[in-house]
């Protein structure tokens, strides 16, 4: 017993560091690339840079659902492969651990990080994606502060349309202003200034546009001829636009937890197309931790190599069948979600399929003898690297041939 508990502690250490590593690797990759897209983003609605980390950090929790399944299965796969690697997996079957025995550990890790995800895609995901859907709301709707762009002419609410020329202090001393109201009744007013600065007042939804050294064009249908007045300082005052309230959470299946998925597919008011998207979201939910629960076959299977082979394939194959899989799954929420077959079918017949595929993998690991499912891959792949190298031989000799003596 003492002997099987060290060797759990060593398996668990094996496979944390490359779970831990490849979960911050990922997820940062994921955040890189969405980063880009963000940046440009809040650029082009003029909002503040600080927008963009309190979006990334509502996207974290959907790149984590799908991290933590690629790190589990790497770490594991990994670690056994190490194992494998230095013939202490020979050692330790020889002492009477069979691999049902050395999978205790990695199913801790499977169970403990499954939950983990069923807590993330059932409550943390939906409240994270309302609060991004909401600071891109508040960002296309003004409500962050966004900026009046420099050379462009930008509107403030229906009957605004302001142009400045240069910007100064970040943005509070603004110059070569240009000013265009429209009032009700035809009455319109048109400014000219060199310089002026936004001042608050006691009204939040008033504020004041202090012009200096400019001129003014004031006109209306009763007037014979447009009024002109130049002045040195002219206070303006603007009403800021109203902003109309951020929707409730719930209008979108993503935007649900898992209780409240199942809840609202069953009201009696809900339209057959409403309730499929429903169905499909909440299963897939369930499927993708499902999944979770055969990532250790999957990753031992993968984890050994052939006798005499220290091929990494296994690596790169885990890498594909997770992204295919998560794929396959998206697909079949679609069509769910199209009503063009039943979620529960479009969803758990591939979880089937894919969980017998696991299960022949690792029973040809563990209890056929030589039996390596890589080696079928490994072959494969050499075929075809000699056909390459053939077809390169060939066209090397049919280029020489031709050459001029």
């Amino acid at each position: 017993m003492k002997f099987g508990t060290l060797t759990d502690r060593y398996i668990a250490r094996l496979i944390a560091v490359p779970l831990a590593g490849t979960l911050v690797v990922a997820a940062m990759l994921f955040l890189l690339d969405k980063m880009l897209s963000l940046f440009d983003f809040v650029a082009s609605e003029g909002g503040p840079v600080s927008v963009v980390w309190r979006m990334l950090a509502n996207m974290l929790p959907e790149y984590l659902s799908f991290a933590i399944p690629i790190g589990l299965t790497l770490g594991i796969l990994l670690a056994f492969r190490k194992l494998a690697m230095s013939s202490e997996l020979d050692v330790l079957r020889a002492v009477g651990l069979g691999y049902g025995r050395l999978l205790r550990v990695p199913y801790i890790f499977a169970i403990a990080l499954a939950l983990l995800n069923l807590l993330i895609l059932g409550y943390v995901q939906p409240m994270s994606r309302y609060a991004y859907e909401g600071l891109r709301y508040e960002l296309r709707s003004g409500a962050l502060g966004a900026s009046i762009k420099v050379g462009e002419f930008t509107k403030l609410g229906k009957r605004m349309t302001m142009r400045i020329e240069r910007a100064e202090n970040k943005g509070r001393d603004l110059y070569g202003i240009f000013v265009d109201t429209q009032a009700s009744g035809g009455r319109t007013l048109a400014v000219t200034a060199e310089r002026g600065t936004f001042l608050a007042t006691d009204d939040p939804n008033t504020i004041i546009f202090r012009l200096a050294n400019g001129t003014l064009v004031h006109d209306a249908p009763e007037f014979r001829s447009p009024r002109v007045l130049s002045f040195v300082a002219h206070d303006l005052p603007i009403d800021l636009p109203k902003m109309e309230s951020f929707r409730q959470r719930g209008s979108r299946d993503r935007e649900l937890t898992i209780p409240e998925l199942s809840r609202q597919s069953k009201l009696e008011q809900t339209t057959p197309a409403t309730r499929n998207a429903l169905r499909s979201e909440y299963h897939f939910r369930l499927v993708e931790v499902a999944t979770m629960l055969l990532l250790p076959l999957l990753a031992l299977a993968l984890a050994v190599p052939p006798k005499r082979s220290s091929s990494a394939l296994g690596v790169f194959v885990a890498i594909v069948v997770l992204v295919t899989q998560h794929k396959i799954n998206e697909y079949g929420a679609a069509l769910g979600t199209l009503g063009r077959i039943d979620p529960i079918l479009a969803l758990w017949v591939p979880f089937l399929g894919f969980a017998a595929l696991t299960i022949w993998m690792y029973h040809m690991v563990a209890n056929v003898p030589g039996g390596a499912p890589i080696a079928v891959l490994e072959r494969g792949f050499a075929k075809i690297g000699a056909s390459f190298r053939n077809l390169g031989r060939r066209w090397t000799d049919r280029r020489n041939k031709d050459l001029p003596a």
